[in-house]
């Protein structure tokens, strides 16, 4: 599967307060926190928005996050052209990706064209928005790991993701994740096809490696809910498990069904 390199844009006040709504929608529903505007009828997309409320109870349970505190904005278009049209009007200064999630200062907002990957685009760019919504910030590589691994449905994320196989390969040419360098990554144009496959990586064996290692990331986001600086994630799951890219190395060599 076509990795796709989505956006999280921190945009000046003045645009993101800007409405969405400028143009006609042909169709809007809500959902939770979740409202979706589209260009076209809804009859038939609703299990897209049974795949957010699922991530999102994925978030609340996995992570020990409170739901979104805001609301998350979808905005649907039936091809590429019109969604190009409308983003390069709209945040012509956005580089122009497949889909978006953008955060100014109001409501998350997330835009993606239909076609074949659609339901991935949306959980992935939703898992964006539903963090922002609960908390004021996340740490980039951090943000498109957890958006990676909860963009494939519930019962292929522990073994059925793509970036799977290709990871086994990476440690077997000796290309292991390494965390201090993707704690480095300041901006998504730093980020590498790699470095989200080992973003995802280090999710992975967060959510089903040892515990001590889910511990440190929900105390992790929980100091970050709390405005408290956490520090690197890195120094806290050295400080917990001692060789932690060893084991990691070891989680994805020993995981199988």
């Amino acid at each position: 599967m076509p990795r796709v390199v989505l956006i999280l844009c921190l945009l000046p006040a003045v645009l993101g307060s800007l409405p969405a709504t400028a143009q006609s929608w042909r169709d809007q529903r809500a959902s939770g926190p979740v409202v979706c505007r589209a260009d076209f009828s809804l009859d038939g997309y609703e299990g897209l928005f049974g795949d957010l409320a699922s991530v999102q109870n994925d978030l609340v349970r996995a992570l020990a996050i409170p739901p979104a505190e805001e609301p998350v904005e979808l905005y649907l278009f039936h091809d590429k052209r019109s969604f190009t049209a409308y983003m390069q009007k709209r945040y012509p200064n956005v580089p122009m990706r497949r889909a978006l999630f953008v955060k100014g200062a109001g409501p998350g907002r997330v835009f993606v064209y239909r076609h074949d990957e659609l339901p991935v685009d949306v959980r992935h760019e939703g898992t964006h928005a539903l963090l922002h919504a609960s908390l004021p910030m996340v740490p980039l590589w951090l943000d498109e790991g957890l958006a990676e691994y909860f963009e494939v449905p519930p019962e292929e994320r522990a073994y059925g993701h793509p970036h799977l196989a290709a990871l086994r390969w990476d440690l077997r040419l000796g290309n292991a994740p390494k965390i201090v360098h993707l704690e480095a990554k300041r901006d998504l144009a730093d980020m590498s096809t790699t470095d989200y496959r080992h973003a995802w990586a280090w999710v992975h064996f967060m959510m089903h490696g040892p515990v001590e290692a889910r511990e440190e990331l929900v105390q992790f986001l929980g100091a970050i809910r709390m405005n408290t600086p956490p520090g690197k994630l890195s120094d806290h799951l050295k400080r917990r498990l001692p060789g932690i890219e060893a084991r990691l190395a070891q989680h994805f060599k020993a995981w199988k069904r």
